[in-house]
């Protein structure tokens, strides 16, 4: 993704990388379909960590879409939700809103992290230096967003936690 955003810019890069990650996404949410009970049997051998994906199957469209886009920030891994969530009953609408939603700090970050390698290249390139300006622009602009993308994380996994808390006593 970074190389998109050395490549393409951010307006660009961010339109590219969207566009590839939601077909990356409905792919296998939509080969997924084709193995619904094998999927299920297969998330049945690990309830405990199911659980946090059925709750992206609950509710009415808005907490699925809530529940898509948690799972999609926190560190759960995404080819296993890509294809576990066709088991639960998710729709295709909050499922790519969601996932959508999700993964744009992650989007960001990278476009990010690929203007500041590219402006490093060009400047070792031309055998210049970076000026203080640029250094310190590229050096708070970084920080903000890998603290953003950290605390957006720790908020997610949270309310995880709190939608797995009020899932289970119902």
């Amino acid at each position: 993704m970074w190389m998109a955003g050395m490549s393409f810019g951010y307006f660009y890069g961010f339109l590219i990388i969207t566009a590839a990650m939601s077909i990356g996404m409905s792919l296998p949410f939509f080969i997924g379909s084709a193995f619904h009970s094998k999927i299920h049997r297969w998330l049945e051998k690990w309830p405990k960590k199911a659980a946090f994906v059925r709750l992206a199957g609950e509710g009415d469209w808005f907490h699925q879409f809530r529940a898509v886009a948690l799972l999609r920030i926190s560190p759960f891994p995404y080819i296993v939700f890509n294809y576990a969530s066709v088991a639960t009953n998710v729709k295709y609408g909050p499922y790519i809103a969601g996932s959508m939603a999700g993964t744009v700090h992650e989007t960001f970050l990278a476009i990010y992290s690929g203007k500041l390698l590219q402006s490093l290249a060009v400047a070792t390139t031309q055998g210049s230096f970076l000026s203080v300006d640029q250094i310190i622009y590229n050096g708070l602009g970084f920080s903000v967003a890998a603290v953003s993308t950290a605390a957006i994380t720790i908020y997610a996994k949270k309310a995880l936690q709190k939608l797995q808390a009020d899932d289970e006593l119902c």
